[in-house]
């Protein structure tokens, strides 16, 4: 079945999402949408899938005009999307699920069951999905429960098979696995649209690739092309992908961890006997798939998990048990994994987020008086540091990119004196010139003998940035291995393996 979009608009207020895109893809194609995180590109998607519905412009499905006013109807016309997060009951069977929202019963009103798992089987067996009908999708792993979400699509009769950000929370070896299947579905006819921004994943799978900057399609680029040019066409400019760093020249141990434990507000123990230390002058990054435990280790470094155990020291001074304040105040700079909530207050100015660690006392309060002056003059050499474009510094953080707004993070965290920088996720949704610059910074923090914490779901950044590789699976560290360890060895490690042979070093 073949997919066309003409002229499609979707606008939100004064921002236009989508301006007038063209995009088709060819039953048997797999067609990649490729841009930056607010580029448009899963506006477009739920647009075709019935979720938004377009100001202006057309779907035409084999050249006749369709009219979406949800899902479901989108599902009946052969429209399958796999989203970044599932759309799956835990708690049901893999059955269960698939049949869920068309129903089919047998005599007495009875839900069909054995037809559920009957065609969960078929799909499974002509795909080599090797899914369980009877399973409980809670106990699945992440990479087996996409699985089942592309079953969901498939039992529907998909014809034209959404994937968005597809890769998000897979380990490198179910990425892998992944791009195998949509080969199969590719073979078997069904169109694919596949929506990221890994320009690695793009040039290995894709027979057409569309690239969407601010809204608008800026042009199509061959997966034969260099990830520079498909870059400079997602960012408007050249750009520096690889990172330019020397070896590290790490002193002693700065940070110390020891046996580290964390329990959440349910009771679960979600960081499980951590150890670990950062040497002086080196990058630590800290991989693994999202939700193993990483963000709550962030947080009980900066004293905002409550029930902690083990002890963390920064120079041999503890920081456990301290208050967020006096963490701040002992010299940990920190970038938290999600900038609007933890990072910033939109309603306030560019000035005004730079001063946040810093409002209780001299130099920007003196005798309670806010030093308008200093601050005004401290923000602006920041924002022309810092590269931060913007109409001034009393412009509210809440209008600037994402980019824009993590330099305003960066530049108030290491404007600070500091003894230990923390970075989470530091390019979760920039474009890649500003991922370029952040980069840029962290090696600079390192090169003058911080001790730098990375944790990031990017084993790309990863591999770019760290000296040293600790690797988190279900709330502890696998193991930590040397800078440059193979994607392969992350991969098996981040599923909760320790290959043989992978030096470890504590």
């Amino acid at each position: 079945m073949k997919l066309e979009l003409r002229g499609i608009t979707k606008r939100f207020g004064a921002l236009v999402a989508n301006d007038h895109i063209d995009l088709t893809v060819e039953p048997g194609e797999i067609h990649c949408l490729l841009g930056e995180n607010g580029a448009g590109k899963s506006t477009l998607m739920n647009v075709l899938y019935g979720l938004y519905q377009a100001e202006e412009g057309e779907i035409l499905l084999d050249d006749v005009v369709q009219h979406f006013n949800g899902p479901g109807d989108a599902m009946k016309a052969g429209i399958g999307m796999v989203h970044q997060h599932f759309m799956l009951i835990p708690v049901f069977t893999v059955a269960e699920n698939v049949m869920l929202g068309h129903e089919e019963t047998k005599f007495g009103g009875r839900l069909d069951l054995p037809a559920a798992r009957k065609r969960v089987r078929e799909i499974s067996a002509r795909f080599g999905f090797h899914v369980d009908p009877d399973a409980i999708v809670e106990d699945l792993p992440v990479g087996v429960q996409q699985r089942v979400e592309i079953i969901k699509a498939l039992s529907r009769d998909a014809k034209v098979l959404v994937f968005d950000e597809p890769t998000a929370v897979l380990t490198p070896q179910e990425t892998d696995e992944l791009m195998v299947i949509m080969r199969q579905l590719k073979e078997q006819g069904t169109g694919i649209v596949f929506i990221t921004h890994k320009l690695r994943e793009v040039r290995e799978v894709a027979d057409r690739i569309t690239v969407i900057r601010l809204g608008k399609v800026v042009g199509e680029v061959a997966p034969t092309a260099t990830n520079t040019e498909m870059a400079s066409m997602m960012v408007g400019r050249p750009v520096e992908l690889t990172v330019k760093k020397e070896p590290a020249t790490p002193g002693g141990p700065a940070l110390v961890v020891d046996d580290l434990s964390v329990i959440d507000p349910l009771g679960q123990l979600v960081v499980n006997r951590v150890s670990f230390e950062v040497r002086a002058g080196e990058i630590l990054a800290i991989a693994g798939v999202q939700g193993n435990g990483q963000t709550e280790l962030t947080e009980a470094l900066l004293g905002l998990q409550p029930r902690v155990t083990g002890t963390i020291a920064l120079d041999g001074k503890p920081l456990t048990g301290l208050s967020v304040r006096r963490v701040i105040d002992s010299g940990v700079g920190f970038i938290p994994e999600d900038r609007n909530e933890d990072g910033l207050v939109g309603e306030f100015t560019i000035a005004e987020n730079l001063m946040l660690d810093r409002s209780t006392g001299a130099p920007f309060v003196k005798a309670g008086n806010l030093q308008l002056g200093y601050l005004n003059e401290f923000a602006e050499e920041k924002v022309r540091e810092f590269d931060v474009r913007s109409q001034g510094i009393e412009t509210k953080v809440g209008a600037l990119s994402g980019g824009n707004a993590q330099k305003v993070v960066l530049a108030r965290e290491l404007s600070r004196e500091l003894r230990l920088f923390v970075a989470a996720q530091p390019t979760r949704g920039l474009d890649v010139g500003s991922i370029e610059f952040v980069h840029k910074r962290i090696v600079a923090t390192r090169d003058a003998g911080l001790p730098v914490i990375v944790v990031s779901t990017e084993l790309d950044e990863v591999e770019a940035l760290a000296d040293r590789i600790a690797v988190m699976y279900r709330g502890g560290i696998v193991g930590i291995v040397p800078g440059g360890t193979s994607r392969e060895v992350l991969g098996l490690m981040m599923a909760g393996e320790h290959p043989a042979g992978a030096e470890v070093a504590a």
